[in-house]
């Protein structure tokens, strides 16, 4: 509709300008026609249209956690901080091997379940996405981790903990935390030297994130001559620990050391709590969310909690991040997005650095990533484990998590 318009109003006007030049010829009333002739001629002839503008090349960037469920409140947090990173990536705009990139975030929900998981990290792959970051639960991200693989797509997790993520001889698979084989030593060490423990009780909740961080506790507190009084499982949906909790009270333990997440630790603490159980409960990353308070209420002030790798407040520009986020998200960061937002420039690093956007070319230059990040600074050994890492140990005061020591490994 435009070019009709402009089409009619272009002859309107030759017509104008062909009888004013009729005018000031009066003997030309042929040169008029002519004029006008012309005119029309040169108006109903389009003007050649500009070239069209080049359009950037998508590329896709995977994100998997649990988006609904019970533990959808880390994995959002883990995907926020993703899409933050990517935002800011492309406001800056973005060039390898001489196109303009445009980066999608292909987030998928994997409900923190390995079958699901495993349908996810299938899904990604068939939409050919460059990186994976992700999955957040070691349980979801260790037999996803052969899909990747299998497909040559790197996979940089933020929070998988469990040693066996990276112990499977991929090459493909990177995280940007410590592990638990770090994490659970730590914890150990606060009870053996801090809470001079002589009798201790673990609890898991049979996850394969639950389970492995309390086999390195318990390692550690054996190889210290701590004795385990007991060591009880539960499940990830178990809300009511009674009966295992009246067993803990007879044994009356020095300190319970619970593998597990928030959502079953909370309520773990909050009932010890109210049978009367003394003793000190240390839990891991899993536990350690802003979500605590709200679940365990008072018994919070009873919890020492851990994270695999530096608080948000010791980082250098952790303050300026929290106040990003927030903006974006109206909520404040529950623990890993943090990591996610790093796990999101240590892919277009490599990107830059292999000056590509194939897979199997971004998967070799993470390999020799050298990246000073928002967590500090980011490389990674032969199996592809963070070769510095860092175990922040919390307590909580006025429902808000306090650091109480750093652990640099």
């Amino acid at each position: 509709m435009r070019f009709k318009f402009a089409h009619a109003v272009s002859i309107a006007a030759a017509v104008a300008m062909a009888t004013a030049c009729g005018k000031k010829d009066e003997g030309g009333a042929s040169g008029a026609a002519s004029a006008t002739s012309a005119a029309v001629a040169s108006a109903a002839t389009p003007a050649p249209a500009p070239a069209p503008a080049s359009e950037a090349t998508v590329v896709r960037i995977g994100h998997v956690a649990p988006l609904t469920g019970t533990q959808a409140h880390l994995g959002k947090d883990n995907e926020n901080g993703a899409r933050l990173a990517l935002e800011e990536i492309s406001s800056q705009g973005l060039t390898i091997d001489g196109r303009s990139i445009r980066l999608e975030l292909d987030s998928q929900d994997d409900a923190a379940d390995p079958r699901t998981g495993e349908e996810a990290a299938q899904r990604l792959v068939d939409h050919h996405v460059v990186a994976v970051i992700g999955h957040m639960n070691s349980g979801v991200s260790i037999p996803a981790s052969k899909i990747y693989s299998d497909a040559g797509i790197a996979e940089i997790s933020p929070s998988t903990t469990n040693p066996q993520y990276t112990k499977q001889g991929y090459k493909t698979t990177f995280r940007v935390v410590a592990t638990d084989a770090q994490q659970g030593p730590v914890l150990a060490g606060y009870a053996m030297k801090t809470l001079h423990a002589r009798k201790v009780v673990i609890v898991d909740d049979a996850s394969a994130y639950g389970r492995g961080l309390a086999d390195e506790f318990a390692k550690t507190i054996q190889a210290g001559g701590v004795k385990i009084a007991a060591r009880e499982s539960t499940t990830e949906k178990a809300r009511n620990f009674k009966a295992i909790l009246t067993k803990i009270k007879r044994m009356q333990p020095d300190v319970v050391m619970y593998g597990g997440m928030d959502v079953t630790g909370g309520p773990f603490a909050k009932e010890a709590t109210a049978l009367g159980v003394k003793a000190k409960i240390l839990a891991g990353d899993g536990v350690c969310t802003q979500e605590l308070p709200q679940l365990a209420g008072d018994a919070v002030q009873n919890i020492v909690c851990s994270e695999a790798g530096p608080a948000l407040s010791k980082m250098d520009k952790g303050a300026d991040f929290a106040q990003k986020y927030e903006a974006r998200f109206h909520t404040p960061v529950q623990i890993y997005a943090p990591f996610t937002y790093d796990a999101m420039y240590v892919i277009v690093d490599a990107m830059k650095r292999a000056n590509s956007i194939e897979a199997g070319k971004v998967l070799a230059a993470m390999a020799t990533t050298d990246f000073n990040g928002l967590t500090g600074h980011i490389a990674f050994d032969d199996k592809g484990d963070l070769k510095a890492g860092t175990i922040t140990l919390y307590d909580f005061k006025d429902n808000k998590k306090d650091v109480l020591d750093v652990v640099k490994q």
